[in-house]
């Protein structure tokens, strides 16, 4: 077990409580191990500490918490004047990119995509990684059997395409969790830095924080970051993960997270003043319960959990390998951290820890 401590939050939230916490997190069932970050927003408590096979410095992959990234650089783009949340596919993709993107029964509604349909997932585009390959397995259940294979900005829309949408762009109460739009989104940020994504995000939000220890991840030999776990199979998927940057492919800290994951809500790399609008919920069923907004998550949280007190937002993202990043405005606690397991048990180990310390403090 490895943590520190800064100064007591309140007796209850101590060092003692939040050890007991990340150690509970890797004694769940095929949960080898755990890496928990909280802190308070005014910087008067953080603590980390890893449990299991994890320590606290360890490096591993973020992958959807990637989002949040790409959210934060859209919403940059726009508070600089170089895009609007209501800009069209069109004004940044040709035609023969977009021709046959979004058929929907008889129509085609490419064009009719915009930017923040991208972000709220609800563009109706189909997940690429539903893709069935040889016609019966999806690639997502192929990632769990740590069969690798690449994924550039061609293939997915070649995927894509020869996939149905599942509604129109906009349709109301409609939402599908789709890594085709935040790839498309990636494309977006490009065209308009003109420069490489994982350059992009070195340029405006590692280098800006000063950040050593995350990256985009690029070289495929780069065995650094700890393994992503699938029950308990270690799952190796370099290929991949070097291709789906915008979506996906980014490797951090725990801690490092969290200098992102503050500096999202803190107005670092847009007006703060833009976070209310990203909060038009939609809610989504499967595989996880949680609501999605503008390029943000907040997480389902019953009140029979919390009768007395109801536990309000808790929003940020997370990502398919049980990696974690959420704010709690109510306490002002924020937490990152990874469980490494993709089947939903560290999913479910991550957010009973974010509950236990919230309800403490």
């Amino acid at each position: 077990m490895f943590f520190k401590g800064v100064r007591k939050m309140e007796e209850r939230v101590n060092e003692s409580l939040l050890e007991n916490v990340v150690n509970n997190m890797a004694r769940n069932r095929n949960v080898l191990g755990a890496v928990l970050c909280v802190e308070k927003g005014d910087g008067s408590f953080s603590w980390t500490g890893g449990a299991g096979n994890m320590q606290e410095g360890h490096r591993y992959f973020i992958t959807s918490v990637t989002k949040l990234y790409t959210t934060a650089m859209i919403l940059r783009l726009r508070a600089e004047g170089l895009l609007r949340l209501d800009d069209k596919l069109s004004k940044f993709f040709s035609d023969e990119i977009l021709d046959g993107l979004h058929h929907y029964n008889g129509i085609d509604y490419s064009r009719e995509i915009t930017v923040t349909h991208l972000l709220a997932n609800t563009s109706g585009l189909p997940d690429y990684l539903s893709y069935k390959v040889n016609g019966n397995t999806a690639d997502s259940e192929l990632f769990n059997k740590g069969i690798d294979q690449s994924w550039p900005l061609e293939k997915v829309l070649e995927a894509t395409k020869s996939l149905r949408p599942k509604f129109i762009p906009g349709q109301k109460g409609k939402v599908l969790y789709s890594n085709t739009n935040y790839r498309l989104l990636g494309s977006v940020i490009e065209k308009i830095a003109g420069m490489r994504i994982d350059a992009v995000f070195q340029k405006y939000i590692f280098d800006e924080l000063n950040l050593i220890d995350t990256y985009a991840y690029s070289n495929v030999k780069d065995n650094t970051p700890a393994p992503m776990y699938f029950q308990l199979q270690a799952i190796q998927i370099p290929n991949c993960m070097a291709s789906v940057t915008a979506e996906g492919g980014i490797v951090s800290t725990a801690k490092e997270t969290m200098a992102v994951l503050k500096g999202f809500f803190n107005g670092q790399f847009f007006p703060a003043s833009y976070l209310e609008e990203l909060k038009k919920w939609n809610f989504i069923l499967f595989p996880y319960q949680f609501h999605f907004g503008i390029g943000l998550e907040k997480l389902w949280v019953p009140r029979l959990l919390s009768p007395v007190k109801p536990i309000n937002e808790i929003l940020g993202f997370w990502g398919s390998s049980g990696a974690f990043a959420f704010f709690n405005p109510d306490k002002d606690l924020y937490f990152t951290g990874t469980v490494n397991q993709s089947n939903g048990l560290g999913h479910k180990a991550a957010f009973k820890a974010m509950l236990k310390i919230i309800k403490s403090a």
